[in-house]
């Protein structure tokens, strides 16, 4: 593999995310800012919703790392789950030992004398929820219901729902109308611009151990940027195909061509993107898209 190569300890443009290339370029620090503001306002529900790829798990992983000592936080995944599956998957995090035959009513009864445990030791419990477009109406129904229980000052729980547009398609639902009203806090994560994800670009080498220069072109990053609209997932993809034409002819420098190389594979967005890219470039760079 190319680690070598560049001189690098990891893998700079991995899909999976990870809180150590965490880059909060405005946008993401702006909603991260908002769930800080928010949890500590003493919110029972926030939302933050964003397009696929838009680093929605990172900024969630992020925020779980950035919480007061006093916080106990539980994280849900995969929300395709009933309201008795959500409840147990709670317990789990809240350190309970639920039995397996316990009903809906139960578990939520148990769940409720452990938070107000907590909330005796000064403990404060967030539940953050990625995926959030995929929880059955009724277990969303029960998040609500749970988010009733507090105490006369404040809420012994609260919820972080991360998740993809049709997110806000679904609180718009008539039967969803409660649980909508009490989304007082939401952010939208936008895709990077083309300063940000050029500071995007080299954060991710940087943190991988690149001690050189820029590896990519001013060319092959304004390539890369409008081939990605700015979502940092397609473009982890894309700046990865990049380093390994790089590597594959043996140099230390991506070119536009290589970046024209690396959209090729996606046939459908290179016919989107080719004559944007071709009038884009023919003025910003005068038609020199070698370098």
């Amino acid at each position: 593999m190319y680690l070598p190569h560049f001189g690098l300890r990891e893998m700079p443009f991995s899909l999976t995310p990870d809180v150590d290339f965490t880059y909060l370029a405005e946008p993401y620090q702006a909603a991260l800012n908002v769930l800080l503001l928010a949890l500590d306002s003493g919110e029972g529900f926030i939302k933050i919703t964003g397009e696929v790829g838009t680093g929605k798990t990172l900024l969630c992983r992020t925020l779980l790392q950035r919480l007061p000592r006093n916080t106990v936080s539980a994280y849900v995944p995969n929300p395709r789950l009933s309201p008795q599956e959500m409840l147990r998957a709670l317990s789990s995090d809240l350190a309970m030992r639920p039995g397996r035959q316990r009903d809906e009513h139960d578990l939520y009864s148990a769940v409720e004398t452990q938070l107000l445990a907590l909330a005796k030791r000064n403990k404060r419990v967030v539940l953050c929820i990625d995926e959030a477009q995929a929880l059955p109406p009724e277990t969303l129904e029960s998040l609500r219901l749970l988010s009733n229980i507090e105490t006369g000052k404040q809420k012994l729980i609260q919820i972080v729902l991360f998740g993809q547009p049709e997110f806000d398609d679904m609180l718009g639902q008539p039967s969803l109308r409660s649980l909508a009203s009490r989304m007082s806090f939401s952010a939208r994560l936008s895709s990077l611009s083309l300063a940000d994800f050029e500071s995007y670009v080299r954060h991710r080498m940087t943190v991988a151990g690149w001690r050189g220069p820029d590896v990519y072109s001013p060319a092959a990053r304004y390539i890369l940027w409008m081939g990605s609209a700015g979502v940092p997932r397609r473009a982890n993809a894309l700046a990865h195909k990049c380093l390994m034409l790089a590597f594959g002819q043996g140099g230390h420098r991506v070119s536009a061509k290589m970046a024209w190389a690396a959209l090729r594979d996606d046939k459908s967005l290179l016919r989107t993107v080719r004559p944007i890219l071709a009038a884009s470039l023919g003025l910003r760079f005068s038609g020199r898209v070698s370098t």
